[in-house]
C-alpha cells in the first residue's frame, strides 16, 4: 500500500481517468477540480473525513451527479459522450442503505441486476447465499449490517473492469468487514479496479495497493503528504507500565510541542529525526519510570491521516 500520487505510473491505459471533475452547491465548493487516474486491476482506497466530498466525487464518476465541469473516462467510455457506456462497465455501491422494506433480499437482486442479464443475477444470489442473508427474507427485517452487505453483494454481481464503492464495510462487524475484503482482493486479482471510501483506516491500509486523501473536497497532493509523511518518522511513541503522572511528563517533555498521552501510552513529535537527546532525558529523570518499549519513526496510515486531517482516525 502507498500513499502515492494521483496519476498512474508507466504506459498502462488507465481503466479511470478523471480530468478536472468539480461540483459546487448553493455556492458553496463541494469538490474543486480533480484529477486522477485508476490503474487496471488495482485496489484504491479513498480517506477523508465526513464532508471531504468523497461521496460527490464518486457520484460524479459515474454520472449519478452532474458536473460542473470535468470529464471522466471508465474503461475507454467518456461519461460526457455516452453516460450509459459508463455505466455499462461499472457498479456502484452506496453509501445510504436506500432499499425496500417489504421486498425480499432476492427480489432487491433481480431489481438491481435489470438489463445485466442472467449471469449477473445467478452470481449476485450466490453472493448473497456465500454471505449468508436469507434470499426470501423482507429486508425490513434485515441488521444494517445485512443491508450493507446485500449491496455490496448488488455491485460485486456483474462483470465489469470498474467497481466503485461509498462506505462497502460501513456498520460490520470486524469478521464481516474482513469477508468483504477477501471478496475485493479476489476481484482486484481478476484485473477488476475498485475505489472504494471508508473509515477503517487498519483494512484500508491492509487491503489497498494506494491511498487518496480528499480533505475539503480537494486530493491532498503528492508534495503535502511527503511532508505529512516526514512529520510522522519524527514520531516517538512511550509505552509505560502505568500511566505517567502529568508532573513527570512536564517535566521531562514541558518544552516540546506536540504530547499526546493515552493512558499508558504517550506519543512525541520530536524537533528532529534523532531521538537520542529526549531518550536520554528519560534516562535521566529522577521520577518518571522507564518505558516498556520504544517505537520510533514508524509511519501507519493512522498517523498519516492525523497529520493531514489534523483529527485522531476512527
Amino acid at each position: 500500500m502507498s500513499p502515492g500520487p494521483t496519476s498512474n505510473p508507466g504506459d498502462v491505459r488507465p481503466a479511470v481517468a478523471v480530468r478536472g471533475l468539480t461540483r459546487s452547491f448553493g455556492g458553496h465548493i463541494a469538490v474543486h477540480p480533480t484529477d486522477l487516474e485508476l490503474a487496471p486491476g488495482t485496489l484504491t482506497g479513498l480517506l477523508g473525513p465526513n464532508g471531504a466530498g468523497k461521496s460527490t466525487l464518486m457520484r460524479m464518476m459515474i454520472g449519478l451527479v452532474p458536473p460542473d465541469a470535468g470529464s471522466c473516462t471508465v474503461a475507454g467510455a467518456e461519461l460526457r459522450g455516452d453516460g450509459t457506456a459508463v455505466r455499462r462497465r461499472v457498479t456502484y455501491a452506496p453509501g445510504e442503505l436506500a432499499l425496500y422494506g417489504e421486498l425480499t433480499a432476492r427480489r432487491h437482486m433481480a431489481w438491481f441486476q435489470r438489463g445485466r442479464g442472467r449471469d449477473a443475477l445467478a452470481r449476485g444470489l450466490e453472493l448473497l447465499r456465500r454471505l449468508g442473508l436469507p434470499l426470501d427474507r423482507r429486508v425490513g427485517a434485515f441488521s444494517h449490517g445485512m443491508k450493507r452487505l446485500l449491496l455490496v453483494a448488488a455491485a460485486l454481481a456483474p462483470d465489469v473492469p470498474v467497481r466503485i464503492l461509498d462506505e462497502p464495510t460501513e456498520g460490520l462487524d470486524p469478521s464481516r468487514r474482513g469477508e468483504v475484503l477477501d471478496l475485493l482482493r479476489g476481484e482486484v486479482a481478476r484485473g477488476t479496479t475498485i475505489l472504494l471510501s471508508s473509515h477503517h483506516l487498519g483494512e484500508v491500509e491492509e487491503g489497498c495497493d494506494r491511498v487518496l486523501f480528499l480533505r475539503e473536497g480537494a486530493l491532498v497532493d503528492t508534495d503535502a503528504a511527503d511532508a505529512a509523511r516526514r512529520r510522522v518518522r519524527r514520531a516517538l511513541r512511550l509505552r509505560f507500565a502505568g500511566e505517567p503522572s502529568p508532573a513527570d511528563l512536564e517535566e521531562v517533555f514541558g518544552n516540546l510541542a506536540k504530547v499526546r498521552v493515552e493512558g499508558s501510552l504517550v506519543h512525541l513529535l520530536l524537533p528532529s529525526e534523532d531521538p537520542r537527546p529526549v531518550l536520554e532525558r528519560i534516562a535521566n529523570a529522577p521520577t518518571l519510570p522507564m518505558p516498556t518499549s520504544v517505537r520510533f519513526g514508524e509511519l501507519s496510515l493512522t498517523d498519516l491521516y492525523g497529520e493531514i486531517y489534523g483529527t485522531e482516525a476512527v
